[in-house]
């Protein structure tokens, strides 16, 4: 199985970014930590974007 470099980290940044969009939408949660792992999750799919573009032969 080839797994190219970058792809795990940019799909588990999507998923924790879309997992604390959605947390976000609801009101009983702490914006503060919310905030804080979706930048997380970004992060994660910027780094991960950045080794699949370096990587790509």
């Amino acid at each position: 199985m080839n797994i190219r470099e970058g792809l795990i980290p940019t799909v588990l940044g999507s998923a924790v970014t879309a997992t604390v969009y959605a947390l976000k939408q609801r009101t009983g949660t702490n914006k503060t930590v919310a905030n804080t792992v979706f930048g997380f999750g970004l992060a994660h799919i910027v780094l991960g974007a950045i080794d699949l573009v370096q990587h790509r032969s």
